[in-house]
This record gives C-alpha cells, sequence and structure tokens, in this order.
C-alpha cells in the first residue's frame, strides 16, 4: 500500500477534523512531549491599549493553518527544489495553551512562562500564537537557562515604552522588558516606522540597549544580504514577529495597523536566510497580535499560519543540510 496520503488512508482535507497546528497532534501530557516543535497558544490581548481580540489568534491561526497540513509528506518548492516539512525532517506536536486567568495579568504571564518552560524542558523549539505582544515577556523569561539569546523583532511598533501609568508589560514594552534580561544579548528590530512608533527618548533607550532599528525602507534598501550583514553571526536567535509589522493591505486583522508595512516575502527571505547562515540555529519563535474580528476575509491568520509552516520548514531543513 501507498504511503502517499492522497492514495491510501483518509484523504483528511483542511475542512475536515479538529483544527491543530497544522492538523499536528495533540500533546496534552507537558511532562512527556517527543517532538521537533510544540505549538503553544497563549490567548492573552489584556495588554492591548486600543482594539482587542487578539485573544482569538490561536484559535484563528490553527485554523488558518488547516490550508497547509501536509498529509502527504512535505512540501515541495520548486524555487529552492527543496521539500520541505517531511516527516523525517520535523515532527510538530499542538500541545494546546497556556492558562490565563482573565483580568490577572501576572498570574497568566506566570503560567505562560511555565508552559514555554515545560517546551525548552522537553528539549523541542516552541512556536507561540498570541494573543497581543505582551506575551513575549514571558515566553523570553522562559530562556533563561538556555544560554544567550539575540532577538529578532518584526513589528510596526518599536515596543520599547519602559513604563506608563504602572503598566510595565502591556504590548508596548516587551522588548525593553527583554533588554533587561541578563540571556537577551542582542536585538534586532526591523519594520519600525513612523506616527504609529514611539518616542525619541524610547528609541534613544532602545539603542543604548544595543538595539539596532530598521525602518521597513531601510530594509528594502539593504536587501536580505544587506540585514544579514548587520545582524551578529553565531548567536542562537530568538524570532518575535508582530503582524502588524506586515502592512494591512495584506494583514487587516490586528488590533494596531499601521500602513507602509512588509509585504510577504520581505520577512520570511530575511527568515530564511537565516535559516541558512546559522544553520538552523534558531531556538524559538513567535507570532502576535492577529485580531480575527477585525477580517472578514481570514487573509491575516492565513498569512500568519503560512509564515510560521514556511519558517519551520526552512529552520529545519536547515538544520538536517
Amino acid at each position: 500500500m501507498s504511503n502517499n496520503g492522497y492514495e491510501a488512508g483518509r484523504l483528511n482535507l483542511p475542512f475536515v477534523g479538529h483544527c491543530t497546528f497544522a492538523k499536528a497532534p495533540v500533546c496534552n501530557d507537558w511532562d512527556n512531549i517527543n517532538a521537533d516543535v510544540a505549538v503553544l497558544g497563549v490567548p492573552n490581548d489584556m495588554g492591548t491599549q486600543w482594539r482587542s481580540g487578539a485573544r482569538f489568534g490561536p484559535r484563528a491561526v490553527r485554523e488558518a493553518s488547516t490550508l497547509f497540513s501536509f498529509g502527504h509528506s512535505g512540501a515541495y518548492d520548486h524555487e529552492d527544489d527543496v521539500l520541505y516539512l517531511t516527516n523525517e525532517e520535523v515532527k510538530i506536536v499542538d500541545v494546546g495553551d497556556a492558562d490565563i486567568v482573565h483580568t490577572d495579568m501576572a498570574q497568566s504571564h506566570d503560567n505562560t512562562e511555565f508552559a514555554v518552560r515545560k517546551l525548552l524542558e522537553a528539549g523541542t523549539m516552541p512556536i507561540v500564537i498570541g494573543g497581543d505582544h505582551s506575551v513575549t515577556t514571558p515566553v523570553l523569561r522562559a530562556f533563561r537557562d538556555q544560554g544567550s539569546v539575540h532577538v529578532i523583532h518584526f513589528d510596526a511598533h518599536l515596543d520599547f515604552v519602559d513604563e506608563r501609568h504602572g503598566v510595565r508589560e502591556g504590548h508596548g514594552n516587551p522588548i525593553r522588558r527583554a533588554s533587561e534580561m541578563d540571556h537577551i544579548t542582542g536585538m534586532t528590530q526591523m519594520g519600525i516606522r513612523n506616527v504609529s512608533s514611539s518616542n525619541r527618548s524610547d528609541f534613544n533607550a532602545a539603542r543604548e540597549a544595543g538595539s539596532d532599528v530598521m525602518s521597513v525602507r531601510d530594509v528594502r534598501r539593504l536587501g536580505v544580504e544587506g540585514v544579514l550583514d548587520r545582524i551578529p553571526q553565531g548567536k542562537s536567535y530568538y524570532i518575535t514577529i508582530d503582524i502588524d509589522g506586515f502592512d494591512p493591505s495584506i494583514a487587516p486583522g490586528t488590533g494596531t495597523p499601521s500602513h507602509g508595512g512588509f509585504q510577504y516575502y520581505e520577512v520570511v527571505e530575511i527568515i530564511q536566510a537565516l535559516a541558512k547562515r546559522s544553520k538552523g540555529n534558531i531556538i524559538g519563535m513567535d507570532l502576535v497580535e492577529v485580531a480575527p474580528a477585525y477580517d472578514r476575509t481570514d487573509s491575516t491568520a492565513i498569512l500568519a499560519a503560512q509564515v510560521l509552516m514556511n519558517s519551520i520548514g526552512f529552520i529545519f531543513h536547515a538544520r538536517n543540510s
């Protein structure tokens, strides 16, 4: 009997079955995770300052990801002449969501950190779906025993606010909080742009903390190789993607859209090139701020799922090459 999913067994079309990420197996036992990648949802949008709704991002991205569920064992890219996401190259499981306690940000962050630490203890790479960008703070805390980490940040906003009215861990603070962690030894921030971002003092603080800040126009002027030349080599990389780093023409489903953003390939090609150069030494990744209620076409969630699926493919192909 053929092993091809199209010829034997169930066809398992995208609209059939349960909406785990990429239709990967569920793993509810966090003490017994056997996988290369574990997908974790963090449906927390208590850190938003304007439009809420990103708490529904993990569900929306999971559902969208079923479009890219390769039951036929891999995704062939004719431009690269590579078969990505084969069962032999990467095993993915969906571990559900961190436990979010409504109105209790501190406990929700603690629960998020606990969940990510369980994934790291199992030796699996966390792929985290938010939620708003505040969730990146506890996720990065969970990496404190993993050696030094360089943060790669795609976003319209600098996210380097220190404190406003006592708020220190909302969605405007995560990169500032990251800069204060001993294991975060550098940051590259891309897509930061015009009136949607921050004030001069925050930019000065980011640069003083060692952050390299690039606008969308900077990235386009430099090109992929020019951007890579500015990212320190030989590091372990954590990637955080705010979906509003993309232009709202392709990602309208977010709480704080900002025009003038990235197109799909501009981000994906940087991730692919970084994966190749580092031989897959990307140790974790999150994608946040998908708020499906603002996009009746679901294209934002589909974009998010496509970026994550391709990134996983690039990372593990580079590791196994």
